[in-house]
């Protein structure tokens, strides 16, 4: 035989039997070897990777949530720094408006006289400035520019005033204009902060439809936290010491009113834009009374409530000091204590627990 047929012989011989012995190998006791898994073995894998994500999930939860609260803490940070550079500017913390009637007006600059809220105020303050002078034109009247300009306002959300733990930054419905803003359709855009007036607050008259008769009007009452209507609070008049008192803060909110369709249906102290003076919008309370109807609450369904601190957050809400810290106020704080650290002067120094 030529050599290149015995290779050739050789070779065909080799993978004959080498093709066998593979094809014995997949029998084992008489029987061929499996390739699959049989059905009860599918479901045991499918019932334990569910366990691990039973086990997993709350913490992938309880993760989030933390990351929530956090980004909501350094929103309260973000405006107890604006509201102290809006001191250090003015010499006086953001004055609360008049009434929820009156929007911010830019010809009006800052301080006692405007009749925007705090956080109208604050704008300039958190790299705003545009959005605050929405409308100037050097005219103290209620003219057409200003009505206009409230209206692109009134529906522009602003992110640092939203807890993400709540709803997304964007407008919602449930809202009216007020005297020196065009109809804005019942949409406007929403905050999750409220500025602490201690035990009360005083706005000015819902008669006076003017800038005349609202800037003479005088406050008498309501004036033991920092911020109240026509307020000017001086870093010296919080002699209960910065470190010790509310600034501003989570409000509760009815848990079934995040969203609604029409300003009928909103939920008490959501149904105006952020940018108007002393409302429920604005405004919450820490008084303690003998029905402990201001102790703040964590947001449930089915109870409006528009006058109390609390948050979508479990255990604890968040709460700016006076000096631009921020705290996590539990929701069962002794309410003696809490009405203290509410107002600014009332010698009662209560130290956070």
């Amino acid at each position: 035989m030529l050599q290149w047929e015995w290779v050739w012989s050789h070779r065909f011989r080799l993978g004959k039997f080498q093709g066998e012995d593979r094809e014995d190998a997949r029998k084992i006791g008489g029987k061929m070897k499996r390739n699959a898994f049989t059905l009860v073995e599918l479901l045991v894998v499918i019932a334990i990777i569910g366990m691990l994500v039973g086990l997993l999930l709350p913490a992938v939860q309880q993760a989030r949530e933390a990351a929530r609260v956090m980004q909501c803490n350094n929103n309260l940070r973000q405006m107890a720094l604006a509201a102290l550079n809006h001191e250090a500017t003015t010499g006086a913390f953001p004055s609360g408006g008049w009434i929820h009637k009156w929007e911010g007006d830019p010809d009006f600059g800052l301080g006692d006289k405007q009749p925007g809220s705090w956080m109208y105020s604050i704008l300039p303050f958190l790299e705003q400035q545009a959005l605050w002078e929405l409308g100037a034109d050097g005219n103290m009247e209620i003219d057409a520019t200003i009505k206009s300009a409230n209206v692109t306002r009134a529906q522009t959300p602003v992110s640092v005033f939203y807890c993400p733990s709540r709803r997304p930054c964007r407008t919602y419905h449930g809202a009216v204009g007020g005297y020196n803003c065009n109809g804005i359709n019942n949409i406007s855009a929403k905050t999750e902060y409220n500025a602490c007036v201690g035990d009360g607050y005083s706005p000015v008259s819902t008669d006076l439809k003017t800038y005349e008769e609202a800037l003479a009007a005088v406050i008498k009452y309501g004036k033991t936290g920092i911020t109240y209507a026509k307020s000017k609070t001086q870093m010296g008049e919080i002699r209960d010491g910065t470190s010790n008192t509310f600034l501003y803060g989570e409000k509760y909110l009815c848990r079934d009113k995040y969203e609604v369709t029409s300003n009928g249906n909103a939920a008490n102290g959501d149904n105006q834009t952020l940018w108007a003076g002393p409302d429920n919008d604005s405004f919450r309370l820490t008084k303690n009374d003998a029905e402990g109807t201001y102790r703040p609450l964590q947001d449930r369904d089915q109870y409006d409530s528009g006058g109390i601190f609390g948050s979508a957050h479990s255990g604890a809400f968040g709460m700016c000091m006076a000096d631009g810290s921020t705290q996590r106020i539990n929701y069962s704080i002794d309410m003696e204590i809490y009405s203290y650290l509410g107002t600014k002067a009332d010698g009662k120094v209560a130290i956070l627990p």
